[in-house]
């Protein structure tokens, strides 16, 4: 199994989160006006509801994060999705480095994650998967069963999208990555 570390992208985050607040605009689908600055804070946890569930294919998963607070923050525009009792996380497609991502108050992003074939015989099987909105939170875990993997989660060079602002284009972007 190949996973991207943990850690690596949880220091890149907080460093691009310090040196983005202090002179750029948050990363968003639109571009923000040049010289725009942003001092939005790191959505919390709680005021984030994550969810999970079958994505079009049996090795796909779809996830969600709405803003439930009542002010605009920011969450890492790559969802931190790990796999029960393995290293590291899925890796984004396409390629990308971690950066803030804008949600409004109510607001909702997509993303979409892709495992293994089920027949595959690399890789490991594994009982759940774990999404987090910014590498920063515990995130929420869901049974393989609950992402429509009934028989375990396959993982073996997992990916997943970018927050998008549909999940036609999350499931388009995931579609567009190849295999």
């Amino acid at each position: 199994m190949r996973l991207r570390s943990a850690l690596a992208p949880a220091l890149s985050v907080a460093a691009a989160l310090a040196l983005t607040s202090a002179f750029t605009a948050p990363a968003t689908a639109a571009t923000a006006p040049a010289g725009a600055t942003s001092r939005l804070a790191t959505c919390q946890e709680k005021a984030l509801d994550v969810r999970a569930s079958p994505g079009a294919q049996r090795n796909v998963a779809r996830v969600s994060v709405t803003n439930n607070g009542g002010a605009a923050c920011v969450v890492d525009r790559i969802p931190t999705v790990t796999f029960r009792g393995l290293d590291g996380s899925a890796e984004p497609v396409p390629p990308a480095g971690s950066a803030p991502y804008t949600l409004s108050a109510g607001e909702r992003a997509y993303a979409a994650v892709r495992t293994a074939d089920p027949a595959a015989t690399e890789g490991h099987v594994v009982g759940s998967l774990s999404v987090a909105a910014d590498p920063s939170h515990a995130g929420v875990t869901f049974r393989a069963g609950a992402v429509g993997m009934p028989q375990g989660v396959h993982v073996w060079e997992p990916v997943t999208t970018l927050w998008q602002r549909t999940q036609a284009a999350a499931d388009s972007a995931l579609a567009g990555a190849g295999r």
